[in-house]
């Protein structure tokens, strides 16, 4: 059989697939949804994945849940056909509009097996492969993905294993080099006992990079320390910002990477590197403050609220947005490549995830799970399973 004819057929079988959908009405309704969608058949150099692993990251539950009022969902539909309603406040509205009343995908990186593939040698070559990819609408049975969005996971890897291989790898390893880039010795991280901040506190010790790791409890402080962490700093302690003080002064970091986003820790830190500043510098007194450029980076919105600044942070200083893939597009193609192959070497040690639990689409919808994921709480990330429960290969109903 040609390889035409092989994709054809193998296509064939897997003609659609289930899709986790989300749409915010314009009048302020949120509305989860499963849409049976078809599966594009594979041009020369895409193949088709039969999604096994989709991490439910912070990223993604913005897209899913729209910022809606958790407590009162409403589930109706029926339990292999559930639709989930909510309410989103009038105050986040505003900045919705833009995708009021469109059935949208979630899901931005996944992992599973390729069950067809276009006639490129390339794409043939991958046919029975475990792959990641980073595409959009990961939270479906079946996706049709060119080659250069996938990565080839190493042998006996699982999907479960790479499912998170694109995101927070490449988040940490890009957190390193903006601070290569721009000039800075040190770093800074926000809700750090994440699966993100587990893997950038190891990225930071191979590189001895020193690295202040800011978490919310005394149990989060105690996971880094025990992976190697020297310096972290508990935000709910009442000496946090001495802490922190200490910590910058003990690291020298002018780079912070921020999770959360809204309310007070941003300044919080900016403050913080200017006692520090200040307490090193020889240079007379001045009302300016310190000359060492300070810069947090926001990449997160698990605050939303407005950014609080003190005005005690000098004249020296920047907040601002960073993502991931517009690090990526700066960067390029080629330089890309160079740390995806890295996170598919370091794959089981440096760029290991841990998850609480692995959800069905339709276990994905139910309140009391949604309840839990939608908090976005560390120790508590989730994977969506689009094919949990049906078989291998077996086609959507």
């Amino acid at each position: 059989m040609s390889a035409e004819l092989t994709a054809h057929a193998m296509n064939q079988t897997h003609a659609s697939g289930l899709q986790l959908r989300s749409r915010v009405t314009s009048n302020g309704d949120l509305e989860l949804s499963l849409a049976s969608v078809p599966t594009p058949p594979p041009a020369a150099n895409e193949i088709v994945v039969r999604i096994e692993a989709a991490p439910i990251n912070p990223s993604d539950l913005g897209l899913l849940l729209a910022g809606a009022d958790l407590v009162h969902i409403k589930q109706s539909g029926t339990r292999n056909d559930p639709v989930v309603t909510g309410r989103v406040p009038d105050a986040l509205l505003k900045g919705l509009r833009g995708r009021f009343d469109i059935s949208m995908p979630v899901g931005n990186e996944g992992a599973g097996v390729v069950v067809a593939a276009g006639p490129s040698a390339a794409a043939q070559a991958l046919l029975g492969k475990t792959v990641a990819a980073l595409g959009g609408a990961m939270y479906s049975q079946y996706r049709c993905l060119a080659l250069e969005q996938c990565l080839v996971l190493p042998d006996g890897s699982t999907p479960a294993e790479g499912a998170s291989a694109f995101v927070n790898p490449l988040t940490a390893l890009g957190m390193l080099e903006t601070l290569r880039a721009e000039g800075h010795t040190a770093l800074v991280h926000t809700a750090a006992a994440s699966n993100l901040g587990q893997m950038l506190n190891r990225v930071c010790i191979q590189a001895q990079v020193p690295l202040l790791n800011i978490v919310r409890s005394t149990e989060q402080a105690a996971v880094l320390r025990a992976q190697g962490a020297v310096h972290v700093c508990d935000s709910n302690s009442p000496t946090f910002f001495q802490d922190l003080v200490d910590g910058l002064t003990a690291t020298g970091a002018t780079l912070a990477f921020d999770a959360i986003g809204g309310g007070k820790l941003a300044g919080q830190i900016l403050s913080a590197m200017e006692v520090s500043l200040g307490k090193k510098s020889s240079q007379p007194y001045s009302r300016y403050g310190t000359t060492q450029h300070k810069q947090v980076y926001v990449y997160g919105g698990l605050g939303q609220g407005p950014i609080e600044i003190n005005r005690n942070v000098g004249m020296s200083w920047g907040v601002g947005g960073w993502l991931v893939m517009n690090f990526l597009q700066k960067i390029g193609p080629a330089a890309t490549l160079k740390l995806k192959q890295r996170v598919a070497a370091e794959l089981k040690t440096t760029f290991a995830s841990r998850y609480a639990g692995e959800l069905s689409l339709q276990e994905a919808l139910q309140p009391a799970a949604i309840a839990i994921y939608g908090k976005a709480a560390t120790g508590h990330k989730y994977l969506i399973n689009p094919n949990k429960g049906l078989g291998g290969g077996e086609s959507a109903p």
